[in-house]
């Protein structure tokens, strides 16, 4: 499968008045494959968001080298290639929004873009159903719930076509309903359109629904494997401030315990069948 995202020995340090400060990102080397949904943890200031935004060349490197398709981002002439191909959701979508109409926000970028009017209309349609959000595209976006404010923030991206969509801590703001209102759309887009998905969270059970689980402290990476093979380490990951899902803190204390139980079982499901198992 081919890779969209490579980074090689990637080091930053970001350059304030006072002059650099300690290094954010210490060695950085990780491959993203096309169409795959990749999670990345950390604790705060463990560089999971400068790494975000290395990947659409927000940020550039102090050091070492980032590809997005085989392009290295330093390469100005190719900038606007390297944003069409991964495109960026932040935290806080009303930073996103940009306009008073739902349809009018979702077109602006392809307006920039230089679209023609037929095919932006197309787009609009198509990013605005994508995220369940099309009965509300005459709607004021100021009106919109936290949730569905963040799902226009991603049609907005998804109308530019994008191969690649970086999600920085999208439902950090976002109430229970919300967060599982976006986690459900960040899905069906990997599964269902084959768009590749990076999600930086610091919600457990979010990066549980990953099929591939990066953990990062102090700038470096420190785990990476399956959800499901990353979170049985429970110790590993409390030295680095980080807990597990609460599925998989149960089967380990259980496991103190002397108990025969999985720690992969990570879903409500999967943790009660093995309850259940246990009990029977």
């Amino acid at each position: 499968m081919q890779n969209i995202i490579q980074t090689q020995d990637l080091r930053f340090a970001y350059t304030g008045p006072e002059g650099v400060s300690p290094v954010v990102l210490d060695g950085v080397t990780l491959s993203i494959a096309e169409g795959s949904f990749v999670a990345v943890l950390g604790h705060n200031g463990s560089g999971k968001s400068t790494l975000a935004k290395h990947m659409n060349a927000i940020l550039l490197p102090s050091g070492g080298t980032v590809y997005v398709d085989g392009v290295d981002t330093r390469d100005e002439e190719k900038l606007l290639d390297i944003r069409r191909t991964v495109g960026m959701v932040f935290q806080n979508p009303d930073n996103q929004i940009v306009a008073n109409v739902v349809e009018e926000d979702v077109a602006f970028a392809p307006e920039n873009l230089g679209v023609p009017p037929a095919e932006i209309r197309q787009r609009v349609d198509d990013a605005l159903k994508a995220v369940g959000m099309y009965k509300f595209r005459e709607h004021a976006p100021h009106l919109l719930s936290g949730g569905q404010k963040q799902r226009v923030a991603i049609a907005g991206v998804i109308a530019m076509r994008p191969r690649c969509v970086v999600l920085d801590e999208p439902t950090a703001m976002l109430d229970p309903i919300g967060r599982a209102d976006v986690m459900r759309t960040i899905k069906a887009l990997n599964r269902e359109r084959g768009v590749t998905v990076v999600l930086i969270t610091h919600h457990m059970d979010e990066a549980a629904q990953a099929d591939r689980l990066i953990v990062m402290s102090k700038g470096k990476i420190v785990a990476d494997g399956a959800p499901k093979q990353v979170f049985q380490d429970v110790e590993g990951l409390a030295t680095v401030g980080l807990t597990v899902p609460q599925t998989t803190q149960l089967l380990w204390q259980l496991r103190q315990e002397g108990l025969d139980v999985p720690l992969d079982a990570l879903s409500d499901e999967e943790c009660a069948q093995a309850l259940a198992a246990l009990l029977a």
